[in-house]
């Protein structure tokens, strides 16, 4: 057997094993994830193992890391629980509408049958396919009922009917081309989540994002710290507006004595002093004025939650 073969039999294997591998789209959302999870973790790893200003911190200041590791956790069971949880399909609502009348419908057509009993006996009994098939188009006219109570007046069911599933659409859903299905109170599809966000997953993806969002920032906070502490830090020349001589020899330079070696006089912010670097096309003739001592007090002031929502480091 050739190396192809020997694939195409693993793959095949594979997708009997785990039957939503066979399913490009899916084969690709589960992909995402994985490769999300490794790059949280890997980073997690990178951060605080080789660190050794954050081993530091975590040894003086357990709680510190435990706080934030629990917030890290969250996100991801966070992250787990929206992406798996149903967005609430239209065709899924429909299925449990028909469930709930059917065992009435049952009870409706088992009087029918008991009153006219001796009529029943003298002719055959109803096929069983044909019984559920009307059983289908009764309970599939009460949804179309049910739809069009919620719908606007003088509405037809041909206009809330998906060109698509052809499936009655109750108020505010939409055809999902992702997911193949209409999607009650349907939001978006989120490409990072691999799913659609409805009705049913909506709160779910605000707490996911919300923790996301706190984690970031968070993880950004403790990296502007790293790069207080420990100068040597790729980018750090750009981000902070210094050169190489300024970094080394701040003690023996004139205008820098007296300044404390965590303010960074021609600093004006991480954002403009990245732009400036890379972006801006100054004369090289430009000289920096030096900042007053109102401005040098003002660089002096530690860093606030305000400050961060104020983005006064940028």
């Amino acid at each position: 057997m050739t190396m192809s073969g020997l694939c195409r039999g693993a793959c095949e294997r594979c997708y009997q094993l785990f039957p939503c591998l066979a399913d490009p789209g899916k084969r690709s959302s589960l992909g995402l994830k994985v490769a999300l999870v490794l790059l949280h973790m890997v980073f997690l790893g990178a951060f605080f193992l080789f660190n050794s200003v954050l081993v530091e911190k975590t040894r003086k200041e357990p709680w510190y890391t435990a706080i934030y590791l629990v917030l890290f956790a969250a996100t991801l069971i966070q992250y787990f629980v929206t992406s798996f949880s149903s967005p609430g399909y239209v065709i899924d609502a429909m299925r449990a509408w028909n469930e709930s009348h059917a065992a009435a419908w049952e009870m409706s057509k088992a009087s029918k049958q008991s009153a006219s009993s001796k009529s029943q006996s003298l002719r055959p009994s109803m096929d069983s396919n044909l019984m559920r098939r009307s059983m289908h188009g009764v309970n599939n006219n009460a949804w179309v009922k049910f739809v069009m109570d919620a719908c606007p007046p003088s509405s037809s069911p041909r206009t809330w009917t998906c060109t698509y599933c052809n499936v009655v659409q109750p108020p505010r859903s939409k055809h999902c081309h992702d997911c193949d299905k209409c999607v009650l109170q349907f939001d978006h599809h989120c490409v990072w989540l691999g799913t659609c966000i409805g009705q049913g997953n909506h709160c779910r993806f605000w707490w996911y994002i919300l923790e996301e969002t706190i984690l970031c920032m968070w993880t950004l906070i403790l990296y502007i710290t790293l790069l207080k502490v420990s100068p040597s830090k790729p980018c750090y020349l750009a981000v902070t507006n210094q050169t190489t001589y300024e970094l080394v020899r701040r003690r023996r330079i004139q205008y820098l004595r007296g300044i404390p070696e965590r303010v960074y006089p021609f600093s004006k912010g991480i954002c403009t002093n990245l732009y400036n670097f890379c972006c801006a096309r100054s004369s090289i003739y430009a000289i920096e004025p030096f900042p007053t001592v109102e401005e040098l007090d003002a660089k002096a002031k530690p860093y606030t939650c305000m400050d961060m929502i104020s983005c006064r480091c940028c």
